[in-house]
């Protein structure tokens, strides 16, 4: 229901955003120094300006909730986040001390080359391809006093494979996969692509023994604020309950920055972080070397000398201002309208989706609680089709690397809305923390631990049976 929400005041503010996106562009420049309102984007005007009627698009995740945004103020808001997040960051020092800061180590120059247009990244076809939208986490046996892992020595938290001029890159990774044949009933066969990282141009020595690592793809932003708005107590129920099929959700707790305590994580592969505007955060330092008032330290290890000596200026290069603007963008992307929802096949999918095991952690429906930062977003029905709890996925997605309560073969359950746009949004996307699955299919072929029960049961339904699944899923 509350995804009918963004088509339901369209025309009653949709001429207005293309006025607050001029006034964005003079009064907080997004356009020229920072984000040009160019043909690629078109800013939100260009999304929220055509038809209603219009069918979907590439930039389908890019919509804004008309329910929540619906003033000047939010529009403008949204539209500046927007900005930054498609921003690219450059060097200090810059002429605009608003968009620079890049590095002195990082993996991109902006959210959006990971977040392709906000939705799934991609993993390197293979090792001839560097990587693009995949990053490598790093971590020694241990613990932090927090319970966060413990970072390498040398290398930190994260492979960084781009550096600014005078300093060296980390290093390099490429993956490398060997394939498997999976057999389904009916005598179709999957291949399953088995990946290996190899790390070369390591500027600091080997990464040593009992080094663990993770690669990670980008995963969709929209949607996050409704599930920003579960209540912890709602989290806690679901662990709690009894499941069929050995499943057994389970709640991380991790460290909030702001409020130095444990708490509940929900977002990141491994329900690692806590809220919106850590992730944010944590990405920005980890992945841009750009810090924030809730990261100001550059990730430089004391063995990264050239690192620790480029310039700054003392300050954050992110301001609190900017990182408002970014935590509200995403807060109040949504999510996509489902489609399709009457056909046949798609109902026939949906039953057999529950009747599989499937919803057991893929919960279709939740309700938000209580929401301080947006009233309008409390007490509410949504569609996630997750339970944002971990659960053990079996060895053969395992990465070896635990993160505070999440171990090495922990990971959050994804949600699934969206999923039907995801090839249409990004035709390279790809699938699990990884992006070792190219399709939908083959990431239910890696299901193993919980998943175990209902991946054999995927695997003996009938070609049609399993076809109706899959058309569900799309629907989604």
């Amino acid at each position: 229901m509350f995804r009918q929400v963004a088509r339901v005041g369209q025309r009653q503010w949709r001429g207005r955003l293309t006025a607050i996106v001029a006034s964005v562009v003079s009064v907080t420049g997004v356009a020229g120094s920072l984000m040009p309102l160019d043909a690629a984007s078109q800013s939100v005007a260009a999304l929220i300006t055509a038809p209603t009627t219009a069918p979907v698009t590439r930039e389908a995740f890019g919509m804004p909730m008309a329910s929540v945004v619906d003033d000047d103020a939010s529009l403008a808001q949204f539209a500046e986040g927007r900005s930054l997040f498609r921003q690219s960051w450059v060097v200090y020092p810059s002429a605009d001390r608003r968009i620079a800061g890049l590095g002195p180590v990082y993996n991109q120059i902006s959210c959006i080359a990971c977040h392709v247009k906000f939705g799934r990244g991609n993993a390197p076809l293979g090792p001839d391809e560097a990587p693009r939208g995949l990053l490598v986490r790093l971590s020694v046996p241990g613990s932090t006093p927090t319970g966060a892992p413990r970072e390498h020595p040398h290398y930190g938290e994260q492979l960084g494979d781009k550096a600014i001029p005078g300093v060296p890159a980390e290093g390099q990774v490429r993956v490398h996969y060997t394939e498997r044949i999976e057999r389904l009933a009916g005598g179709e066969t999957v291949r399953l692509r088995v990946p290996q990282l190899v790390f070369s141009d390591l500027a600091f020595g080997p990464l040593g023994h009992g080094t663990m690592t993770s690669a990670r793809v980008g995963s969709p932003v929209y949607g996050l604020g409704w599930l920003e708005a579960i209540d912890d107590a709602t989290l806690h129920a679901l662990a709690a309950r009894h499941l069929p099929d050995g499943v057994r959700g389970r709640v991380n707790r991790v460290w909030d920055v702001a409020a130095k305590r444990q708490v509940v994580g929900r977002f990141g592969w491994k329900a690692n972080q806590p809220s919106i505007r850590q992730q944010i955060a944590s990405a920005f330092v980890g992945d841009l070397g750009i810090t924030s008032p809730l990261f100001p330290e550059k990730t430089c290890p004391a063995v990264q000398t050239a690192c620790r000596a480029a310039p700054t200026d003392g300050q954050p290069d992110l301001t609190a201002t900017q990182l408002d603007a970014i935590e509200y963008f995403q807060r109040t992307l949504e999510v996509p309208p489902r489609r399709d929802i009457d056909d046949v096949q798609v109902k026939r999918g949906e039953r057999l989706f529950a009747q599989n095991g499937c919803a057991a952690c893929h919960t279709p429906s939740l309700r938000t609680g209580a929401f301080p930062p947006l009233a309008a977003m409390a007490n509410r029905e949504i569609a996630p089709y997750t339970d944002l709890l971990l659960h053990d996925m079996g060895p053969g997605l395992a990465d070896g690397r635990p993160d505070f309560l999440a171990g090495p073969r922990d990971w959050r359950t994804p949600p699934l809305w969206g999923l039907g746009l995801a090839a249409l949004v990004n035709p390279d996307a790809t699938y699990l923390h990884d992006g070792r699955a190219r399709t939908v299919q083959e990431a239910i072929m890696w299901h193993g631990g919980e998943g175990q029960v209902a991946r054999e049961r995927y695997r003996s339904m009938s070609p049609q049976a399993r076809a109706e699944l899959l058309r569900f899923l799309m629907s989604l």
